[in-house]
C-alpha cells in the first residue's frame, strides 16, 4: 500500500527518534562500562619520590642504637676449644702469653709446690727437702729453698724433732709476663708444725710466680705478699 506523503513524513520522524533512542542507549552503555571498568583496576604504586598516604607510611622508623663493644661470647672471632667456651666464642687467651692448658699446668704446679714446701721433717737434709721439688722448681730457686730450709729445720731441731704438714689454696692471678712467659699466683697457705706452740697457723698468703722452661712450668719465686716484690 502506498503510503501517502503525510504518512511518510511521520514514519520518517519516528525512524529517525528510534535511531537517536538506540544512540543514547549505546553510548550510555559504553559510558558505564567503562566506570566499572575503572573502579577494578588496581592503582599504580606510589613511585618512591611521592609522599606517603597515610600516617603510617609516613612514620619515621625508630633510631638505630649504635653497635657496642663486642660481647664475650664473640669478641674472639672464633674462640675454639682453648676459650673454654661454645664453638665461635671468645678466645681471652688470644691476648695472654699463655693458653688454658698452660694456665691449667701452672695452677698445678703451684699447688702441688705449696704443699711440698710445708711438708718437711726436721731431721731431714736439705738435699732430701731439696730433690722432692726438683721437678717443680728451677734450680737456682730449688738452691734457695734448701738453704732456708736449712735455716728453719736447724732452729726446730734445737726444741727437738719437729714435723710439718700443709696446702695452699690459689686465691688469685696477681700479675702474669712473657718472654718467658709467667704468671704470679696469690695463694694461702696454711702450715701445721708439731710439735710447737699454736700448732696450727692460719693461712698466710703468699705472691708465687712460675715460669715456663723446657721442663713445663716450674716455680721460680715464693715470697710473702707482705713483703711486696723483690
Amino acid at each position: 500500500m502506498e503510503l501517502s506523503p503525510g504518512q511518510q513524513r511521520l514514519l520518517f520522524v519516528v525512524v529517525v527518534i528510534a535511531l537517536v533512542g538506540l544512540g543514547f542507549f549505546l553510548i550510555e552503555g559504553r559510558s558505564h562500562g567503562t566506570t566499572a571498568a575503572s573502579t577494578t583496576t588496581p592503582a599504580p604504586a606510589p613511585s618512591s619520590s611521592a609522599p606517603a598516604a597515610s600516617g603510617a607510611a609516613t612514620a619515621t622508623p625508630p633510631a638505630t642504637e649504635p653497635a657496642g663493644p663486642p660481647s664475650a661470647t664473640t669478641a674472639g672471632g672464633g674462640g675454639g676449644n682453648e676459650a673454654g667456651g661454645d664453638k665461635g666464642g671468645a678466645n681471652i687467651y688470644q691476648w695472654l702469653p699463655f693458653t688454658q692448658s698452660d694456665l691449667t699446668a701452672a695452677a698445678k704446679t703451684t699447688l702441688a709446690f705449696a704443699t711440698d714446701y710445708v711438708t718437711w721433717n726436721s731431721k731431714e737434709s736439705k738435699a732430701a727437702y731439696g730433690a722432692k721439688m726438683a721437678s717443680l722448681v728451677t734450680a737456682q730457686e730449688d738452691e734457695t729453698l734448701e738453704y732456708d730450709f736449712s735455716t728453719a729445720a736447724a732452729a726446730a731441731a734445737a726444741a727437738g724433732n719437729a714435723v710439718s704438714t700443709g696446702g695452699g689454696t690459689i686465691d688469685s692471678i696477681s700479675s702474669f709476663g712473657s718472654d718467658p712467659a709467667s704468671i704470679t699466683f696469690s695463694v694461702a697457705i696454711a702450715q701445721q708444725v708439731v710439735p710447737a706452740k699454736g700448732t696450727t697457723t692460719s693461712p698466710s698468703q703468699y705472691s708465687i710466680t712460675v715460669v715456663s722452661t723446657g721442663a713445663g712450668w716450674q716455680v721460680d719465686n715464693i715470697e710473702l705478699s707482705s713483703l711486696g716484690n723483690q
